[in-house]
C-alpha cells in the first residue's frame, strides 16, 4: 500500500467518514446559501 496511509482499517474508515461528513456539510451549506439568495431576489 501507499506509504502515508495507515494499515489499520479502522483509521481508514474514520477518515473516510469524516471526509464524507465534510463533503455533505459543504453541499448542504452551498444549497442553503443558493436557496436563500434566490429567495431574497424574489424568484
Amino acid at each position: 500500500m501507499l506509504g502515508f496511509l495507515p494499515d489499520d482499517p479502522v483509521i481508514i474508515a474514520i477518515v473516510l467518514i469524516l471526509l464524507g461528513l465534510i463533503f455533505f456539510t459543504y453541499l448542504l451549506l452551498r444549497r442553503t446559501v443558493l436557496e436563500f439568495r434566490d429567495g431574497m431576489e424574489g424568484r
